[in-house]
């Protein structure tokens, strides 16, 4: 945004006299400083100059100047405040403050400040800025209107553009300013930006470019180089990019310390979240989303839903991540409003003209339909864009349960086995739609040994359910009967008993066919005899006067 203002002129002797620079050459001076961007530098020795009782208005006015450009805000807003109590003081000052609280988020203060100072083009780009916090349109669209069309005016109009996720029309203006002056080679940095957000990182990398060239030690381009460098590739060489930023010493390293430790915990894949990221979360917006995204990695659902349930989102991103929380509450506590909430959010994102095509925005629109359990229409939207995501555990978690709900359990056990994470692979929700599609495609050896591997618990005894019942109805009754038999043991219901029976009864059946081994008899008999029922002794007489007629050994 574009809030900089004219700098105070710095005149003969304002900061030190013609005598004492002839006397000090090696010394630099402010303009130098100012020049290299070194607003450390400059500060310094303008409170040096004060300290010794050289200062004047216009000393305070830059050292307040310097603290804004270091991104020190609190220190400027300090300053500004003691120049407004001064008799006489410059109406220009105001202004400078609400610039200051801006910045602080102080915006009903912001706003009041710039009631107290002149009509100017930068007051009436600040209250522009200010009515878009306050979410006002009809104020938003008067000072709108107010705009000219010089530089700053129209800078100031892309960075609202910006701000409302309209990038396509902020690079528009910004590459109109860049073709009659290219020279303002920042603008590179403001377009590639853009790129970014369109998720066009190799673009944004060549824009970017153009501006390194000029300014190697620039904070802001190399962060944004770190973090195309991490779409790109990975954390690992993202993080390469900060290191050199912080090798370097640059002044401006200062002024973006607070950004280079969020992005390094992003980078680290949220190492050190909790260190770092609450302290941040009211100076950078993207602090608050990505605790958000640690708490629902480390399954902490309720602190996910506390940070962000009362943010009022504004960006795809912020609508998706509310989406995600209230779905993973809605699940964790079976509660439908969570779920329908959810649901809306993903519904909002995937059907606004900006995200339809985007990758974001057809998963959203999968994940409405998810939960709508209307997994046709799911499939659509993720065949459509599952060449992004192969290796995807995630994605493919999701793509095959739905495979499988529409009955593609051939193409469904295929990306299950993809999965390679171990935490995906050890949940109950992806071992009973793995144990199913086993089922359904005849390999129900298979979805027994899942169980095998499972330790006794809640979980567990559900799977032997699933496994019992989809074995039965597929006609796998062997291991129907071997699950109904660990059930009857477990919990001794009649209706375990009643499957047993069927499912041993089942295997005879195809045994007299030739379809199943007629080995396995003994095991049906010896399962046959873990029950007390009195039908048992009728049904394995039965069995044994067969296999007595078949030549077949049994106990």
């Amino acid at each position: 945004m574009m809030l900089s203002r004219t700098k105070p002129a710095l005149g003969p002797g304002s900061v030190a006299t013609g005598k004492e620079t002839k006397k000090k050459k090696k010394m630099p001076t402010v303009e130098e400083f100012l020049d290299m961007r070194d607003y450390t530098g400059a500060i310094t020795l303008l409170e040096f100059s004060r300290n010794a009782g050289k200062g004047n208005e216009e000393t305070d006015l830059w050292i307040a100047y310097c603290a804004f450009h270091l991104g020190d805000y609190k220190r400027a807003m300090e300053e500004y405040e003691r120049l407004t109590k001064r008799e006489g003081a410059n109406p220009d000052v105001w202004l400078y403050l609400a610039c200051c609280q801006f910045f602080l988020g102080m915006y009903p203060e912001a706003d009041e400040s710039c009631t107290k100072c002149s009509k100017s083009r930068l007051q009436n780009r600040v209250q522009f800025h200010l009515s878009h916090k306050f979410g006002d349109e009809r104020r938003l669209m008067s000072f709108h209107q107010n705009l000219q069309d010089i530089i700053e005016d129209q800078l100031s109009l892309a960075s609202i553009h910006y701000l409302r996720s309209h990038y396509q029309e902020a690079i528009d203006i910004y590459k109109r300013i860049l073709l009659d002056n290219r020279d303002y080679l920042a603008l590179n940095v403001y377009v590639a930006l853009c790129y970014y957000k369109l998720d066009y990182y190799d673009v944004s990398q060549e824009v970017l470019a153009v501006y390194l060239q000029q300014y190697q030690d620039s904070a802001v381009a190399l962060n944004l180089k770190a973090c195309n460098h991490f779409r790109l590739y990975n954390g690992k060489a993202a993080e390469a990019e900060l290191k050199a930023l912080q090798e370097m010493a640059s002044p401006s390293f200062q002024f973006a310390q607070d950004l280079i430790k969020h992005n390094q915990v992003v980078f680290r894949s949220g190492e050190g979240s909790l260190q770092v990221l609450p302290p941040l979360i009211d100076v950078i917006p993207e602090a608050r989303l990505n605790l958000v995204i640690y708490y629902l990695k480390q399954d902490d659902v309720p602190d996910a839903y506390n940070l962000i349930k009362d943010l009022e989102p504004t960006t795809p991103q912020e609508y998706i991540l509310k989406g995600v929380v209230n779905a993973a509450l809605g699940q964790e506590q079976g509660s439908r409003e969570h779920m329908k909430i959810a649901q809306q959010y993903f519904q909002l994102v995937g059907g606004s003209a900006s995200e339809c095509d985007t990758i974001p925005g057809r998963q959203c629109m999968a994940s409405c339909f998810f939960l709508l359990k209307q997994f046709e229409d799911v499939l659509i939207y993720l065949n459509s864009i599952k060449s992004y995501f192969y290796n995807d555990d995630t994605f493919n978690f999701n793509y095959a349960q739905a495979k499988a709900a529409v009955g593609n359990f051939k193409e469904a056990e295929e990306i299950f086995l993809l999965i390679q994470n171990e935490k995906t692979k050890n949940d109950y929700t992806y071992l009973s739609w793995l144990a199913r599609t086993y089922i359904m495609n005849r390999k129900a050896r298979n979805a027994w040994e899942l169980y095998l591997k499972m330790e006794t618990s809640g979980e567990s005894f559900s799977l032997l359910q699933l496994i019992a019942n989809d074995c039965y109805k597929m006609g796998q009754f062997y291991y129907a009967a071997k699950a109904f038999d660990v059930l009857e043991r477990l919990d001794p219901n009649p209706e375990y008993w009643e499957g047993k029976r069927g499912a041993c009864v089942g295997v005879f059946q195809l045994i007299i066919a030739g379809s199943e081994q007629r080995e396995t008899l003994r095991d049906v008999i010896n399962m046959l005899r873990n029950t007390s029922n009195p039908q048992v002794e009728y049904i394995i007489r039965t069995m044994k006067k067969w296999a007595k007629e078949n030549m077949v050994p049994v106990p």
